[in-house]
């Protein structure tokens, strides 16, 4: 599916107590309030306005209904007049789709004339909204609340980038993930408990043998190649007269992606460790495929490549670009710290800033021929780093706000793609408080989520949640570590 096939389904509270009259306004105001939100063009997915809920039989059906909808990636709560939390109970106590507490009212303003008790008992969000937020409390429920007035730009904006987190959530639910040989060998931080991953993230992680590959690579015509050669030719500079190199990673991709969408997954990891009947690691091939929307990991990482395929498809629509990346070097002039992130050959080329090359250089590596590549800069501005780690009877997902950078050298001797920048809140102290937290030197470099929406998909999959930004100090990340460990610990 696509994002734009998800709907989130409106529930208004009320009750009987204040008559029919008030009733059919309310309904009428929440049909209204859907109609011209899904105008805005400020959502993603559209709304449903479901029903005025006065009963716990109505909330317990509706919330039924959205467990059991394919098509339905959340609910949207919010409380027109005061709302007895009690007959929500039931409901939200089973519920298994992600939930907004929308704390809105229908009008802007308090109105000096008009305003009675008339106007009292029909306008009660400020009432209602409590009531209903107590239950979420008292339930523990994971929810988002999001307070503002439902025609403002920022807090449409907001609602959209939870509808994102909530149908990445719901991605995440179905995804399965390719793995083409096993992992790096002796590296630690890319293994992890995949039993736990598939019950708390829903991930199906499996390998399949590179000899299976090479037997699909062997069937791929002369025909598909060109197909894909000429798909290549309009997208990128060819920067090489070695053809039959790049017609081989385009042979590369074709058998992946056969596989890939026969079994369903959309993300996949490989290693230069194992390349059993292949000429060449999979380099222009892995960028191409992530540029298409599969996730990738390096090295065997499949949680790294599972979370790149989400984030990919939380950000559907958008421009700024979604990346596996890689930790590799560090600028450590004084006043002029900056990270480079790169990989051997697999960084997507939805980051770039200009028009990517397709080279062919050796990879000092594998013990295979040189591959093709596509080599390029990663645009300037605000993105983040993301990095879900095991930590031995849990997940943490770890986000760190960072400011890219046009690179500040052109490295003419680098024929891998790169991404320079400045993490926050600057180099040597985000790098202390990334180390702290267990970072990987594997991430997910992403221009179009932030830190709020990473939370909120974390909250919704019930995992931990470290965020390193502007304020972040290693004392102070530590003291929330503490107490994090214990607070999991505790409740797992």
């Amino acid at each position: 599916m696509s994002i734009k096939d998800y709907e989130f389904w409106f529930v208004v509270g009320s009750q009987f107590l204040y008559g029919p009259e008030v009733l059919e306004t309310v309904a009428k105001r929440a049909q209204e309030m859907t109609d011209k939100l899904n105008a805005s063009g400020n959502l993603p997915c559209k709304i449903v306005y479901k029903v005025t809920a006065k009963t716990n039989a109505e909330i317990t059906n509706v919330i039924r209904d959205a467990n059991h909808d394919e098509k339905c990636a959340g609910i949207i709560t919010w409380c027109h007049t005061f709302s007895p939390s009690k007959m929500w109970i039931n409901g939200l106590a089973n519920l298994q789709k992600p939930w907004c507490h929308f704390a809105t009212q229908y009008n802007r303003e308090i109105p000096n004339e008009e305003i009675d008790m008339d106007f009292m008992n029909l306008n009660q969000a400020a009432h209602g909204d409590r009531e209903h937020g107590f239950i979420g409390a008292r339930l523990r429920a994971a929810r988002k609340i999001i307070a503002g007035f439902w025609q403002d730009e920022d807090v449409q904006k907001r609602l959209g980038k939870w509808q994102r987190a909530a149908v990445g959530a719901e991605f995440s639910k179905k995804l399965k993930v390719m793995r083409f040989g096993d992992n790096m060998r002796e590296v630690a931080v890319t293994e992890g408990d995949k039993v736990e991953v598939q019950i708390k993230l829903g991930w199906q992680v499996n390998t399949w043998p590179v000899g299976k590959l090479v037997d699909v690579m062997n069937k791929v015509t002369d025909e598909e190649i060109d197909a894909l050669m000429n798909e290549y030719k309009s997208l990128y500079e060819f920067a090489t007269d070695d053809i039959e190199t790049v017609r081989y990673q385009a042979r590369e991709e074709i058998a992946m992606k056969k596989m890939l969408d026969r079994e369903g997954c959309k993300a996949f990891s490989n290693t230069f460790q194992d390349l059993y009947g292949m000429k060449q690691l999979p380099g222009l091939a892995s960028q191409h495929l992530m540029a298409t929307g599969y996730g990738y990991g390096g090295e065997g990482d499949w949680k790294v490549s599972a979370m790149t395929a989400i984030i990919k498809f939380m950000t559907e629509g958008k421009k700024g670009g979604t990346a596996f990346m890689e930790d590799y070097t560090y600028h450590l002039v004084e006043g002029n710290e900056y990270s480079l992130g790169a990989h051997m050959l697999e960084v997507c080329p939805s980051v770039a800033a200009a028009k990517p090359r397709i080279e062919v250089h050796p990879l000092g590596i594998g013990d295979r021929e040189p591959p093709a590549r596509l080599v390029f800069e990663g645009h300037e501005g605000k993105a983040v780093v993301v990095s879900l780690v095991d930590m031995g009877g849990r997940l943490r997902l770890i986000c760190q706000d960072i400011h890219c950078v046009k690179p500040i050298m052109p490295m003419p001797n680098l024929p891998v793609a790169r991404v320079m920048w400045q993490a926050m809140p600057n180099l040597k102290t985000g790098l202390e408080c990334w180390i702290l937290a267990g970072g990987a030197h594997h991430s997910v470099l992403s221009y179009d989520v932030d830190a709020e929406q990473m939370k909120d998909w974390a909250r919704i999959m019930d995992i931990e949640f470290v965020h390193i930004d502007k304020d972040t100090t290693p004392e102070k990340l530590e003291h929330d570590l503490f107490l994090s460990d214990i607070a999991w610990r505790l409740n797992n």
